[in-house]
Formats: C-alpha cells, sequence, structure tokens
C-alpha cells in the first residue's frame, strides 16, 4: 500500500530575545543585532506539519485532520503568545531562534502523532513569508 503524505499549516505568534550573558553587549548587538532588544521582538510564525501514512480504504484519508488540529493546537498553545524566553522550559539554557524552535516543536509534535502509528518526516516553521526552517527526519 503506497503511503501519502499531507500537510496542516498552523499560526501562532511569539516573541523573543536573542542574548548570550557570557558576551559583552557589542558583541551581542554585532551578532544579533535588532534581535537583542531588551524588551523582546514578536513574530506572527506559521507551521506546516506533515504527516505520512497509509490510506484508510473506509475513510480514503491517512489522518483526521480535525484531530491532528486539536493536539498539535494543544502543543502551540504553550507558545502562542508567549515571550519564549521566559513563558517556556524549552528557553532557558538556549536561544530561541527560530532553528531551535523549530526542532522543539518537531519533537513535541512527532512525540504526540507517532505514538498513533503516524510518521511526521517534516515541519516546516516560517519566521517571516520569506524565512522558514524545515526540519526533516
Amino acid at each position: 500500500m503506497p503511503r501519502v503524505s499531507i500537510s496542516r499549516k498552523f499560526e501562532f505568534s511569539a516573541s523573543h530575545r536573542y542574548w548570550r550573558d557570557e558576551w559583552s553587549a557589542e558583541k551581542n548587538q554585532r551578532v544579533f543585532g535588532k534581535c537583542t532588544s531588551p524588551h523582546g521582538h514578536g513574530h506572527n510564525y506559521e507551521l506546516h506539519v506533515t504527516l505520512t501514512g497509509p490510506i484508510d480504504p473506509k475513510t480514503g484519508m491517512i489522518v483526521n485532520l480535525t484531530e491532528v488540529k486539536r493536539r498539535v493546537g494543544h502543543i502551540l498553545d504553550g507558545f502562542d503568545h508567549k515571550y519564549l524566553n521566559v513563558d517556556t522550559p524549552y528557553f532557558k539554557d538556549r536561544l530561541p531562534t527560530t532553528e531551535n524552535l523549530a526542532l522543539v516543536l518537531f519533537d513535541l509534535i512527532r512525540d504526540e502523532l507517532e505514538k498513533d502509528g503516524f510518521t511526521v518526516p517534516r515541519i516546516r516553521l516560517y519566521e517571516r513569508h520569506d524565512l522558514y526552517v524545515e526540519v526533516c527526519l
């Protein structure tokens, strides 16, 4: 039976700050630019989650997208309208870059959906319309 992939888009907003305490203010500014603002700055993120699996002959679908929306939405509730540096446990010891945020989301989503036998081969996280990070198996 061939496997099919389907993707679902999600949106959430969050803010963050890039800053390394062990670096001088000058080095932080040189490396991170405006992302060093002590008040942080925000993005309206767009997340694409891809699932792969066989088509169920009874439903004609590989997955119930309403259930995916509920379960991924529950994960994203922990990030939506949050200051990632402070309001989430994932960025206490690492910078909340788009790359690191995508890795965290990939692990959380994969763990949630793969327990039902679905493969999550890829997520794509857009920080802006012209900038995204893709995490693949």
